[in-house]
Order: structure tokens, then sequence, then C-alpha cells
């Protein structure tokens, strides 16, 4: 791993992040958060809306960690089961809508109905995070207790356990089609983030040249999550399980806290100490990000441009780009013309058919 390529000395570290999901890349700058979703027939549903602001508790250290984290959790799983149906409008097929959700949505109406899907996806996947990686490591390593007493060992044989099942899920997964585009379109968002950080024009062609690992990445923040989780699990020795199960629950604000100050530090340092801390979620990033066509640029390009330009926030279409089909009729005509000249005799069916040729397909427009 060239860390060179990560930590790049001439960048500019911003406040641009962003996350991958359903063929698009949600993108957030300061004031407007932007998610680019390309459309089954080429085109492009692009939708921005004003950056929401913490104010002070943005600023207060440790607390604007917990704060982000909850962010994310929501906003992420917001933003995800919105491109699903951004995908599913534009999907001819007509989907059947079960008995409850037609009662939920008559008793709480549409939004309403939108935010218990969102809010109980949320439960779910933290029932799922708190069940498979601190229930379940703590609890099977609770058997070693016959073979040695020391809490050294059971804690790092826990760490240990709960990393491994957090990769092997994530690798596992990793071999899913629509999770493999996912973490495509993640390696175009890390791409285009390093060409904007850089300062040069975001074309396809600038975005390829960077790596798709960068420092500031979630999937980093999760390693720093579960190296820090270690440490303080360490500091607690080994009581019962059910204290154990208990002070890991109370400890996660903290270890949040503490995750995104040094993700933060890690984002704007290339130190030795930063470097080598940073390790385990690149090399983590290796399996959540790949490398990206270049449709997919495009989209995490069209995403970063939503969120600089001057437009109010709102949803709009931008049609498939079709400059390269545009340019075809032009040198057909340019071809006909010489022959017109030399046969003044064609019959003028030529002039119709040359006619339609030329009819305007439609003004392309560029996404970058």
């Amino acid at each position: 791993m060239d860390l060179k390529k990560i930590f790049l000395k001439d960048a500019c570290p911003t406040k641009m992040g962003g996350q991958a999901v359903m063929e698009g890349i949600m993108m957030k700058g300061e004031k407007k958060t932007a998610l680019a979703v390309h459309l089954p027939d080429g085109s492009l549903h692009i939708s921005t809306e004003t950056t929401k602001s913490y104010g002070r508790w943005m600023k207060i250290p440790l607390v604007r960690g917990v704060v982000a984290f909850a962010d994310s959790l929501v906003y992420g799983t917001k933003t995800l089961m919105k491109s699903a149906q951004i995908l599913e409008e534009a999907d001819d097929e007509e989907v059947e809508v079960s008995r409850l959700e037609q009662w939920l949505e008559k008793k709480f109406g549409s939004k309403g109905l939108w935010n218990i899907m969102v809010y109980t996806s949320v439960i779910l996947a933290l029932a799922f995070t708190i069940g498979v990686f601190i229930i379940l490591p703590t609890g099977a390593v609770n058997l070693m207790k016959h073979v040695t007493d020391d809490p050294l060992w059971l804690n790092l044989v826990e760490g240990i356990l709960r990393i491994a099942l957090f990769i092997a899920y994530v690798w596992a997964v990793s071999f899913m089609p629509d999770i493999r585009r996912v973490f495509q379109y993640h390696g175009a968002e890390h791409k285009t983030i390093h060409c904007f950080e850089n300062g040069l024009e975001l074309t396809p062609e600038n975005c390829r040249q960077f790596p798709t690992l960068h420092p500031r990445c979630g999937t980093s923040f999760l390693m720093f999550v579960f190296i820090i989780a270690f440490a303080l699990h360490f500091l607690l020795g080994w009581p019962s399980l059910a204290f154990r199960i208990i002070s890991r629950l109370l400890l996660l604000p903290v270890i949040a806290g503490v995750s995104y100050e040094l993700l933060k530090w890690a984002g704007r340092s290339d130190n030795i100490v930063v470097k080598v801390l940073s390790l385990p979620g690149l090399y983590l990033q290796k399996i959540t990000t790949k490398e990206p066509d270049d449709e997919m640029l495009k989209v995490a390009i069209a995403a970063v441009d939503a969120c600089m330009d001057e437009e109010p926030p709102g949803e709009r279409i931008v049609p498939a780009e079709t400059s390269e089909e545009a340019t075809e009729p032009e040198a057909d005509e340019e071809a006909t013309e010489p022959e017109a000249d030399e046969e003044e005799t064609e019959p003028k069916e030529t002039e119709t058919i040359n006619e339609d040729e030329n009819n305007d397909p439609g003004r392309p427009v560029s996404v970058e």
C-alpha cells in the first residue's frame, strides 16, 4: 500500500463528505447536501437540500462525534432508502403495496409511514450490530474462563473476535452483486473527493488517477471504534456477563466521540502516528471500495457539482449524456454535402432524408 498516494501532501482537506447508495452517491457540503442516482435509462436524478446544522454542538470535542454518529446513522438510512425509492419509481413495473403499508399510510400519512420505515430500519440495524458485534463476542469469550481468567487475554480475544466477525461480514456481503456496485460507487466517491481536495477539474480522467482509499472514510471510523473499544474495555477488567454488556453499551458514546476526533486528525495530518493508526481502516477499505467505471465517476462528480452550485434546493432530472451521438449527424452531413455538389441531378429525396437525419435530437447536457 503506497501511503503517499493516500495522504497527499498538496491536498487541502475539506468538509465535503459522502456516502454510496443504491446506484448513486450522496455528497454533503457545508451548505448543501446532494443525492445523485443513476437511473436505468442513463439519466441522473439529482435532489438537493440545505445541509442540516447542529450549531454549537459540533464545536464541542467528543460531543460532536456522538452527534455526527447519530446523524450519519439516521440520515444515512434515509438516503439509502430514498435512493431505492427513486429507482423503484423509475422502474415501469408496478410494485404491490402490502395491506400493512396501506393501513399505516392511511393511519399516519405518507410522511409518517416514511418516518416509521426509516426509524424501524435504524432500530433493526442497531439491534443487529449490538447482538452480533457486542453481545455475541463477549458471551462467546466468556466460555474461555475455563481456560484462563486473565482479563488481558479475555479482553484481547474478545476484541479480535469482534473485529474478525465484522471483517467476515463485510467480506461476505461484498460478493452480492448489488453490494459490490455500492462499493464501486464508494470508490468513485473517494476518487472524486481526492480530486476535489487537490484542486483539479472534476472530470472522470482526473478522478481516475486517485486511489479508492481515503483517510477520512467512515470505514476507518469503524476500525477506530473497535480499537478504542478494546482499550476502554480492558480498563474495566472482566466482570460478570451482564455488567460487561451494560458497560459496553454505555461506553458507545464515549467510543464514538474519541473515534471521531481521531478521524478528523487523520484527515488533516500525515505524520507517522496517524498513518499507523489509519492502516487497519485503510486495509478494510480494500474490501468496502472497488474500482468504479466512468459512469460512476460522473455520478459522483454530479453530486459534488450539485453541492457547489447556486441552484435552490430541489429535484431535477439530467438527461443522459449524448454528446457522442450528437456529433454523428454532423459528420454525416459533411460527408453528404460533396456528393450533392458532384451530382446535381440527384433526386430531391436525398435532401429530405438529410433534413430528417439532421433533426435536433435534443441538446446534450453534461453531468460533469
